[in-house]
């Protein structure tokens, strides 16, 4: 079951994969399995550094399929032509967020309209 409170003692690390230390794509994976999902490959190791991130998951992406924002579809988030970050989307009190982590801010979750409107191109995932 997911509970939003659980992440706000998350940290933002580069590359964080264990819950409480987690990056963007971090947050996806746990969230998933609160979700009760199927688990995503772990990407130890990936970060956006040398455009690690992009080759990832568009690589990952050729598995999946594009759908529309519904709770537990992932995000790719674009700048230019390259994949930089990712995202969840989660449902709270009835509507659609995504749930992201970033330097700083550690985990927000944003209403998926504003969310997207912080990148060129947003495409959803399952």
């Amino acid at each position: 079951m997911f509970n939003p409170d659980k992440y706000l003692s998350v940290t933002w690390l580069k590359g964080g994969r264990s819950y409480p230390e987690l990056d963007c794509y971090g947050v996806i994976t746990e969230i998933r399995r609160d979700l009760g999902l199927p688990a995503w490959p772990d990407f130890a190791g990936v970060t956006k550094d040398g455009d690690g991130l992009d080759k990832e998951a568009r690589g990952f992406m050729q598995d999946l399929t594009a759908c529309t924002p519904h709770e537990g579809a992932g995000v790719a988030c674009y700048a230019g032509s390259l994949v930089t970050h990712v995202g969840i989307v989660v449902l709270l009190n009835g509507e659609l967020f995504v749930a992201e982590c970033n330097p700083k801010s550690n985990v927000t979750f944003l209403p998926l309209v504003r969310f997207q409107r912080r990148f060129i191109k947003v495409e959803f995932w399952q």
